[in-house]
């Protein structure tokens, strides 16, 4: 059987002689004698060297004029050019060629220079398969999460709808005054539960876009008083739950602008409530308060509930990592956190946690302030 380990090695002269020669010295190599430039074009093509000897006392077409063309070609990426002779080096060096040599030089200290130059053709070779490797890897792993992707967002949108539907329907059974009491308190946790699960839906697919860098944000000026709607609204996403809790909201009046997109604030601070309201009893207190700092305006969400153990703190904000500790047994996926990180991090923000077990909870976000160069609007304003 053929040694397949044999590199490929190219001599380009006129004299065949220079070829035998270095046969017996490169053991691990196939040494093939190449005649002229026209067949080194053709030859290179069907069978790639490892390493090219190219002769510059060559007649006929002058090497310097092909190893150019040789060295756009994708197959020869590996191949390592050496130019041999005492005249017309300068031209192939600034063809291509990846090291010079005296044609007077031993057929010893040659085939040295040779083996050298095999070493570096077949680490290059290793080099690129291992890129071809991981190539294939990123590929897979690229359809992978674009099958995931797509699955998501089928799943998200396709229950949306009825979702939606269900906390309607519910909404109206449980106004009926036909209704007895013991069955409307079931209807509102039903519907409490409902509003849950659509939010665990739509933060699932927020997490993927924005994850995947395909989560636009559509920014605003936000003042002082968009700040109050948006926390307004944001209570009211959280559903009946926020009735049982006494909520406090204070925002400091003359704010700078901050430049956010107000339906992921609103989102944000929704998730952030909500949670609050998960880790607080009934009467429990929760105090959103809005303060402008130098360079931002930072929010806190602070409740008087159980505290987050010291140990879940860390990976809080890791989806399907928030903390299994709530007064009300319910497993969350951590996704509203996982949101509100990434969220806020979009914005070119920050968040974090302060918590002692029995003593409550604050979450601190921060949001850049407006720059004029973020809306055409905000040079007006300010002048």
């Amino acid at each position: 059987m053929p040694n397949t380990d044999l590199q490929t090695v190219f001599v380009v002269c006129a004299d065949r002689a220079r070829a035998a020669q270095l046969v017996p010295l490169l053991t691990r190599a196939t040494v093939v004698h190449v005649t002229d430039a026209e067949t080194l074009l053709r030859e290179a093509h069907v069978q790639p060297p490892d390493v090219a000897l190219l002769y510059s006392d060559l007649p006929g077409v002058p090497l310097s004029q092909v190893l150019p063309m040789l060295r756009q070609r994708t197959e020869l990426a590996g191949t390592q050019w050496l130019a041999v002779g005492t005249k017309g080096l300068g031209p192939l060096l600034s063809a291509g060629a990846d090291a010079l040599i005296s044609d007077n030089t031993p057929p010893d200290a040659l085939a040295l220079q040779v083996r050298n130059m095999l070493a570096r053709a077949q680490q290059h070779h290793i080099i690129e398969g291992r890129v071809a490797v991981l190539q294939r890897r990123t590929d897979d792993w690229e359809h992978e999460e674009a099958v995931r992707d797509q699955l998501i967002h089928m799943l998200v949108h396709d229950l949306k709808n009825p979702i939606a539907a269900v906390m309607g329907l519910l909404e109206i059974v449980q106004d009926d005054a036909r209704v007895p009491d013991d069955s409307r308190e079931l209807l509102k946790v039903a519907r409490d539960e409902t509003q849950h699960l659509l939010h665990l839906a739509v933060n699932m697919l927020d997490i993927r876009k924005i994850q995947a860098g395909k989560m636009t944000l559509r920014r605003e000026l936000m003042f002082s008083p968009m700040f109050r709607e948006v926390i307004s609204l944001a209570c009211g996403d959280v559903g009946s739950g926020m009735r049982d809790r006494v909520i406090r909201t204070d925002v400091e009046s003359n704010l700078s602008p901050a430049s956010v997109d107000p339906e992921i604030l609103r989102r944000v601070m929704a998730n952030l409530i909500s949670n609050a309201m998960k880790h607080t009893s009934a009467g429990g207190q929760i105090a959103v308060t809005v303060r402008g700092l130098q360079e931002a305006v930072q929010i806190t969400v602070k409740d008087d509930g159980e505290g987050i153990p010291a140990d879940d703190i860390p990976n809080l904000f890791a989806a399907f990592e928030q903390s299994r500790l709530t007064l009300h047994g319910r497993f969350d996926t951590g996704m509203g956190l996982a949101f509100c990180r990434l969220a806020v991090e979009e914005h070119g923000g920050t968040i974090g946690v302060q918590s002692e077990r029995g003593h409550g909870s604050t979450f601190t976000f921060t949001l850049p302030l407006a720059h004029d160069d973020d809306d055409d609007d905000f040079v007006e304003l300010v002048n």
